[in-house]
């Protein structure tokens, strides 16, 4: 009968065997790091986004309002705004939004037009009766009007996006799965005749 015998040092030489532990260390990190790649490049590819969409934004918004850009040409300048930002990432279609106002401190207050909020919750309804400021049969919480204005209105110009994250990374740590971007510019339309004005307020109730 054989009997196998441990080689004398094998207890004193186990503990300082390192072989392999680089994979096992390598194996534990590299989720942890992979994770933190992905988030960097997300949020470095968001705040590109957020820098090239501004600029868009300023450039479009300038060609709104000169002379020659009345509301037909204003769909061929959102196209080639959504046609940049699709260069950037094709999954996404911007939603393009235009506020006039009268004077640039209206478009910064952007204060909803006066209404009897006899129920108190925040919002013209009910046939709650409210002053139409500016004649357009709608109450406006933000008191602006639809559309991009006559000469020398102020404009208000934004444009938001909504797409899903570069990397899936919040599949692992939470949060939301979509990306919300706007850029919003306010510049006055070109001084090509006399600005137009409001007739007297009417009353009328909110639906």
């Amino acid at each position: 009968m054989t009997t196998l015998r441990a080689w004398p040092g094998h207890r004193a030489v186990l503990p300082r065997d390192a072989r392999g532990a680089t994979i096992v260390e390598f194996g534990i990190i590299a989720p942890v790091l992979c994770l933190l790649l992905m988030g960097a490049f997300d949020l470095a590819h968001t705040l590109y986004m957020q820098t090239v969409l501004q600029g868009i934004v300023q450039k479009a918004a300038r060609d709104s309002t000169l002379e020659s850009s009345d509301d037909t040409v204003l769909p061929d300048i959102d196209a080639t705004v959504t046609a940049q930002v699709k260069a950037l990432n094709n999954r996404v279609t911007p939603v393009f939004t235009r506020r006039y106002y009268r004077t640039f401190s209206d478009a910064a207050a952007a204060k909803a037009e006066p209404w009897t909020d006899t129920d108190k919750d925040g919002t013209c309804d009910h046939g709650e009766p409210y002053e139409d400021d500016n004649n357009n049969n709608v109450w406006d919480k933000d008191g602006g009007n639809g559309g991009q204005g006559g000469a020398k209105d102020r404009t208000v110009y934004t444009v938001s996006l909504n797409y899903p994250h570069l990397f899936p990374i919040y599949n692992f740590i939470g949060g939301s799965k979509y990306v919300k971007l706007s850029a919003t510019t306010v510049l006055e339309n070109q001084p090509y005749s006399d600005q137009g004005t409001y007739t007297t307020p009417q009353v009328h109730n909110c639906t």
